[in-house]
């Protein structure tokens, strides 16, 4: 499976960089293309200037294939669609909302369209639409989440669909990646690992503040509007968590959280901005190069699927073949 996605998307390693908004600009993106996954650029709520901004300088530090994802939210969603379009961007990920209005005209035109789904309802709806693959996010994301975790969703979605599933959610070093290929995944998408990576423009506050968290640091806002977000604990959250449970309007939640996310990612503010990650922050303890992220993730994959395999046949009364050697 995992050679089947690499085809699909002409990379070399079934690993993609998750379109964070504000965060997955053309400096990360590159990075990740240039190291043999997919780098992906965030379009979050930016404008269709900015995402052709970002485009031509992805066209500028790469020649491999990357993609975009668009937030399907943004006001300007139909006019960045028809951006893709003329800029014939490979690959397609999307995110809150139904691309299915798109999807045809964005095949037609060449391009790899791969939406981002929480359920195996919403992933069968995408393989009607014409989806090339998707990607199954757990609710162990940062960001925007669904309810099943990465364990329960992903090989449900795998049993649901003829179509790739990319596994996301919870995934930040070489064992979740192995365990990802054996829940049936094809491929692995990975978001605040590469929130760290030396080249992403992320605040260095930002950054230190992931490298930091604790395994129980992380909080999910915004359940009562149906929007959960999944963060890291900090002041604003906690206030937030205490206007939900006294009954503050949509309205009042909104004014608390508007510009949050700018406010971490930019500024630096890890105090009242909104400081996205996911549950795996707890086992990131340092920064790294996006080649060196996706080189230890691939190698320590292969030597612990090789073992676990070994061990599997030994266990039964066989022999643990070579068919690993060439690997």
């Amino acid at each position: 499976m995992a050679e089947m996605i690499n085809e699909l998307l002409g990379i070399r390693y079934p690993l993609i960089q998750g379109g964070m908004a504000w965060v997955a600009t053309w400096e990360l993106a590159s990075a990740v293309s240039n190291a043999g996954g997919l780098g992906i650029l965030g379009v979050g709520g930016a404008d269709v200037q900015w995402v052709e901004q970002q485009i031509r300088q992805m066209k500028a530090h790469t020649d491999q294939p990357f993609g975009v994802n668009l937030m399907l939210m943004n006001p300007q969603a139909d006019e960045i669609a028809d951006l893709l379009v003329r800029e014939r961007i490979p690959v397609i990920t999307t995110g809150a909302g139904n691309p299915g209005k798109y999807i045809t005209r964005w095949k037609e035109n060449g391009t790899k369209v791969i939406p981002v789904i929480a359920s195996v309802a919403m992933a069968r709806m995408m393989e009607r639409a014409g989806a090339d693959a998707v990607v199954a996010e757990g609710t162990e994301s940062g960001g925007h989440i669904g309810q099943a975790t990465t364990m329960t969703l992903v090989p449900q979605v795998v049993d649901a669909v003829q179509i790739p599933v990319i596994a996301a959610g919870g995934i930040a070093d070489a064992r979740g990646f192995a365990a990802a290929l054996m829940l049936g995944a094809a491929g692995v998408q990975m978001g605040t690992r590469f929130v760290v990576a030396k080249e992403s423009i992320v605040h260095e506050a930002y950054k230190e503040r992931v490298i930091k968290a604790k395994d129980i640091d992380s909080e999910v806002t915004g359940r009562s509007t149906g929007h959960p977000i999944r963060v890291l604990r900090n002041q604003m959250t906690r206030e937030y968590l205490r206007m939900e449970q006294n009954g503050a309007s949509l309205e009042q939640l909104e004014q608390l959280t508007l510009g949050a996310l700018r406010k971490a990612v930019v500024d630096g503010d890890v105090v009242q901005g909104s400081v996205m990650a996911g549950q795996i922050a707890g086992l990131i303890h340092g920064c790294d190069t996006c080649e060196e992220i996706i080189s230890e993730i691939i190698t320590g994959a292969r030597k612990l699927l090789e073992q676990r395999f070994c061990l599997s046949e030994n266990a039964i009364g066989n022999t643990c073949s070579d068919r690993f050697a060439n690997a």
